[in-house]
């Protein structure tokens, strides 16, 4: 019987029982996409008019590069139950290199700490790495758990938690793009992922015999028909991740099925800065309620791109 080809090539060393996959420089793909009639902080235009070097990279580009170790620790379990759950803390812009580390779990231990950082040191995202459902509360699901409200929203303040959304049907073929919010299709990421593996290709050689999706990809998967339904928020803004977590119970999930998502909205939560709505996002197969995988992300709206805030402030004072 012949072998089944390896996930990855991507050479994992290891150090004091810190595993870290090689330095990177992700792509940036977004600098076309839209939403809400106008430009996104990945446009380099609407970046710097906020402060920013850019168009920044998105955030779950980043996911890739834990794949290779979340693999080496966990094996085909990784891509059936794996977890991956993050805090974003600073931007990467095209050009720049960054590198994955995931603590190696002791004996027994379903869940471990991941980071990145660029090359200049600075941390890029903190985390955690699991799989099954054996484990503390996951990074974002910790963060979740010990937010208060109580503010006065301005740009949420017609959405609250406990609002949903009906299931509707998606799939992702490898040569579709994915609408305004990601104008590229699954075959145009796979021509510059930084993880690349004969598993997410047609004809995949793995041991479910079919593609796999990239975990970079569900994020998109789960999120493209976002603006074609979105939740009434007052605006334009300029919105950004902040916290987000892909976990897969029952996956992986596969190039070209067909899957039903609904989204709620768990909390809102807000800075100096920002207000930002967080939204779970359940995947299920038709006919059936239990989860293949679930997303929950924090999504910040800036508060100094909307040019009306401080009005709409100062009348719901």
């Amino acid at each position: 019987m012949m072998s089944l080809l390896p996930a990855f090539e991507t050479a994992v060393g290891e150090t004091d029982g810190v595993l870290a996959g090689p330095w990177r420089q992700p792509r940036q793909m977004l600098a076309e996409q839209e939403y809400g009639g106008h430009a996104s902080i990945h446009d380099d235009a609407t970046a710097r008019k906020l402060g920013f070097k850019g168009g920044t990279i998105e955030g779950p580009t980043h996911f890739s590069q834990f794949a290779p170790l979340g693999f080496a620790v966990w094996g085909k379990r990784w891509f059936a139950e794996g977890g991956l759950s993050v805090q974003y803390r600073a931007a990467v812009y095209e050009g720049e290199t960054v590198r994955a580390f995931m603590d190696r779990p002791g004996e027994g231990q379903s869940q471990t700490a991941v980071w990145m950082e660029r090359d200049d040191g600075t941390e890029i995202l903190r985390g955690t790495a699991s799989v099954g459902t054996a484990h503390p509360p996951s990074a974002v699901q910790a963060k979740l758990d010990g937010l208060s409200g109580g503010e006065p929203w301005v740009i949420l303040r017609d959405v609250a938690p406990g609002m949903t959304r009906p299931r509707v049907s998606v799939a992702m073929d490898a040569d579709t793009k994915m609408g305004r919010l990601y104008p590229f299709s699954l075959e145009g990421k796979l021509a510059v992922i930084t993880e690349p593996s004969p598993w997410f290709r047609a004809g995949a050689d793995n041991p479910w015999g079919r593609a796999i999706i990239p975990l970079e990809m569900v994020s998109v998967l789960l999120n493209h028909l976002a603006s074609e339904d979105p939740w009434t928020l007052h605006g334009p803004t300029v919105d950004l991740f902040t916290d987000q977590e892909i976990v897969m119970q029952d996956g992986p999930l596969f190039v070209g099925e067909t899957y039903e998502i609904e989204r709620a909205v768990v909390a809102r939560s807000a800075t100096r800065r920002t207000e930002a709505l967080w939204v779970k996002t359940s995947v299920f197969r038709p006919g059936d309620d239990r989860p293949v995988a679930t997303m929950l992300l924090s999504t910040a709206s800036l508060k100094d791109s909307y040019a009306e805030y401080e009005a709409d402030l100062a009348s719901l004072a």
